[in-house]
């Protein structure tokens, strides 16, 4: 995604916004010029009773799109996507109360709201059948023959995500404490890297058990994984390879059967490199035969990015679900 000069005369367009854990990306453009300027917040939008927090994320955004406004000429966004992580279970609020919030402060008609799985799979995909595997610290796959939705997995580091960074972080520490206990399965190689990492494995339970982020320091040892994996050790190996099974079940749950599907996987999981991405595509062709396996086109904000557009043409073809995808748009006055 590139940025270019602003026009004044752009007075119509859209803002994208990309809602996740490590804060906000907000971007402005128009259908005609495409993007046209970008705001970034380091801080992520709180959660609460009602779930995603719709009052927190307007602190943040209407600064931004002012901000926006003032350097690129779109000044009353026609249409804002949001795409937000936990939609799916914590958007309540946001359907309640963001298109009455955003037409007030912002002039917006048009408000889609989509789970972060659904801009993943716009921006790698575009409008096209097939399935995506987004895996970061969890793992979610999501697919659609453009009539309807799919999802597998995206339960959280203690129900699922198998095959994500938590997950290997997970098993790979559990295969140092088999090799600290004297237990089959252990890996010494991975305990000499635990220690290293955390300290004595005696006290690792002391050193994980209270963090509020479990999930990020569990993943947070998977490098380490996948590097024990690139020096020949075979519990690690094996490790990744379970991690590329679970990863092609996901697909394979959510892929359509037409010939010719598309597949492709993103996230920050893919710099752990050959060690999980060789054992992947040889899982991938195995579970999909008729599927075709794709790079990734671009990252969820380019997916709001897509989602916008598209409605602001009249174009768009993803199919809505109020989980997944939910578009609403305020009449004429």
């Amino acid at each position: 995604m590139s940025t270019s000069a602003a026009d004044p005369a752009d007075a119509d367009g859209f803002l994208a916004v990309d809602s996740g854990g490590s804060g906000l990306r907000v971007v402005a453009g128009t259908a005609g010029r495409g993007v046209l300027g970008l705001r970034t917040s380091r801080e992520p939008v709180r959660t609460g009773a009602r779930g995603i927090d719709p009052g927190h994320l307007m602190e943040q955004l209407v600064p931004m799109a002012r901000a926006l406004a003032a350097e690129t000429g779109v000044r009353r966004p026609r249409v804002v996507v949001v795409g937000a992580a936990g939609l799916a279970t914590l958007g309540d609020g946001l359907r309640d109360e963001l298109p009455a919030a955003l037409a007030r402060e912002l002039g917006t008609r048009t408000v889609a709201l989509a789970a972060d799985a659904v801009t993943a799979y716009a921006g790698a995909l575009g409008p096209r059948p097939g399935a995506v595997v987004a895996a970061g610290t969890g793992l979610i796959a999501i697919g659609t023959d453009l009539t309807r939705w799919r999802r597998a997995d995206g339960w959280g580091h203690l129900l699922g995500d198998c095959g994500g960074g938590a997950w290997i972080g997970r098993a790979g520490l559990e295969a140092a404490l088999r090799a600290h206990d004297g237990r089959d399965g252990g890996s010494a190689r991975l305990l000499a890297r635990a220690e290293e990492q955390f300290g004595p494995v005696s006290g690792l339970p002391g050193v994980l058990y209270p963090r509020p982020d479990r999930p990020a320091v569990l993943a947070s040892f998977a490098p380490q994984v996948a590097a024990a994996c690139a020096d020949g050790d075979p519990v690690a190996a094996d490790v990744m390879r379970a991690a590329a099974r679970h990863m092609a079940d996901s697909a394979a749950a959510v892929c359509p059967r037409a010939e010719g599907a598309l597949v492709a996987v993103t996230g920050g999981l893919l710099k752990l490199g050959d060690a999980l991405v060789a054992p992947l595509e040889e899982e991938l062709a195995k579970r999909l035969p008729h599927a075709r396996r794709v790079v990734a086109e671009g990252d969820p904000l380019d997916g709001s990015v897509r989602v916008a557009t598209g409605l602001a043409t009249g174009s768009l073809t993803l199919p809505g679900d109020e989980a997944m995808l939910w578009v609403t748009t305020a009449p004429e006055s």
